[in-house]
């Protein structure tokens, strides 16, 4: 029996969790030695094969390392941008960043995935005008993803409640002002993060994500029937509107403006045509959960990311259909009786506006109001791609920020890549091995593009120049 791959796995298997199970570490060890003595001479030729297979695997391991437990790099990455647009490093690294926002002093607020140390919103500074971070401080001690700045406050979210803070005669945050907006949102184990948009109306509007895949009885089940109807879409599945300036509010005080969205993290107000537009996450494991009506490669592009223009009283339809970019139509889910091509009651739900490639995880949305950038870019829509996890067997995908041209409230071309390079790899098998994934997106006051970072939380601020 070959003895190498196994002791290389233990080691490896020891320097990771050792410290996490330690209570149990003499009892692993000595069921190890067990497992080596069982080995016997008539299985070398067996194992020949498996114990080379573990050291390949071994060695796949040890190159596709978590690039989120490695610390930052400044300029480990050089992002690609269109011609005369340069990318500025603010800070190579501020944690696990969410959303960002940055205010008319452009001091810049990142929100944390996580509470480090007690701060949970990052205040990063540029005080020489140089576009790096001179100054980096803290406060509020809950993780979350909203965040946003109007009329005078600075609103976030926990996955639980929204939050305001208000901006003192410098224009910066009092951090002791804090009063709750609203309080006891619901946030399951998946799609449980809260972004915020607020209109001109005294309105902030929160996604409130469904936790489950389609809302099966048992969650990404295989065999599983779906739930009709849907409980969860009761109080989660949509984006509900709350008034800004009320103090304490619960579900029974706001509006369920929109359902039958299974997740929405990109969110925005488009100012110029005075509407709600939100980017769905669509569902996963088509194939997983039923081989016998799709295969791998169509279980890695359907279905497709979804964006919407969101009215109150919408209804796009989850958990009941999905969109088929391919089909260019609404069907109807297989839990619900679906076969990939049967519509039924999918003809009846709202469309999106424009689709995008399956799993690229659209978390971020904004529409550009500066005035640096091309005409070319003004009132458009840059978009957040977080990058998949699922589509093996093909390659990972679409971990950069796009930009969709717009016109009187509608897209009027197709989607351009606007930022790439965030992985650092040309290819990659595993979201492990980013170096960065796109998260948020922010406009300065002199009209630059700011782009948060998931992984390391890296901020860029992204200018023009010119050619």
């Amino acid at each position: 029996m070959h003895w190498l791959p196994l002791v290389e796995f233990f080691i490896h298997f020891k320097q990771r969790f050792m410290k996490q199970i330690f209570p149990y570490g003499f009892s692993l060890s000595m069921m190890l030695v067990a497992a080596i003595a069982c080995g016997n001479d008539a299985s070398k030729t067996s194992n020949a094969n498996k114990d080379s297979a573990a050291t390949t695997q071994l060695k796949k391991d040890s190159t596709e390392e978590d690039e989120s437990e490695k610390p930052p790099v400044s300029g480990d990455v050089e992002l690609k941008l269109p011609n005369g647009f340069t990318a500025i490093e603010v800070t190579p690294g501020v944690g696990k960043a969410r959303h960002l926002v940055v205010n008319s002093n452009g001091d810049i607020y990142v929100k944390l995935s996580n509470s480090n140390g007690g701060k949970s919103i990052i205040v990063l500074k540029d005080k020489n005008g140089d576009g790096v971070a001179d100054e980096t401080r803290g406060f509020a001690d809950y993780g979350g993803t909203g965040i946003a700045i109007k009329n005078g406050y600075l609103y976030a979210s926990s996955n639980n409640d929204v939050y305001r803070y208000k901006l003192n005669a410098n224009n910066e945050v009092d951090t002791n002002s804090r009063q709750t907006i609203v309080t006891g949102l619901l946030a399951g184990k998946q799609h449980n993060t809260k972004s915020l948009a607020l209109d001109d109306a005294g309105n902030i509007y929160v996604t409130i994500g469904a936790p489950s895949n389609a809302c099966q009885v048992q969650d990404r089940t295989k065999g599983s029937p779906g739930q009709d109807p849907c409980p969860l879409l009761e109080k989660q599945g949509g984006i509900w509107q709350f008034k800004a300036n009320k103090l304490n509010q619960s579900y029974e005080q706001g509006t369920r403006y929109a359902t039958g969205i299974r997740n929405v993290v990109g969110l925005d107000w488009n100012k110029q045509s005075k509407q709600l537009y939100a980017m769905q996450h669509g569902r996963d494991q088509l194939y997983d959960l039923y081989p016998d009506l799709f295969d791998a490669h169509q279980s890695a592009e359907l279905p497709a990311e979804e964006m919407l223009l969101v009215k109150k009283g919408s209804n796009f339809g989850w958990p009941y259909c999905y969109y088929d970019q391919f089909q260019s139509k609404k069907v109807l889910a297989p839990e619900y009786g679906g076969d990939g091509k049967k519509q039924g009651r999918c003809a009846g739900v709202d469309q999106p506006i424009m689709t995008f490639p399956g799993h690229w995880a659209p978390n971020a949305l904004m529409f550009y109001t500066g005035k640096q950038f091309p005409e070319h870019y003004r009132s458009g829509a840059f978009i957040c791609f977080h990058g998949s996890w699922n589509r093996s067997p093909e390659n990972q995908a679409g971990y950069l920020v796009a930009f969709v041209p717009f016109k009187n409230g509608k897209p009027s071309g197709k989607y351009e890549v606007f930022a790439d390079g965030f992985t650092g790899l040309a290819q990659i098998k595993g979201a492990a091995q980013a170096k960065h994934r796109p998260m948020g997106l922010a406009i300065g006051p002199d009209g630059a593009l700011y782009i948060s970072d998931s992984v390391k939380g890296t901020i860029w601020k992204i200018v023009y120049k010119g050619k």
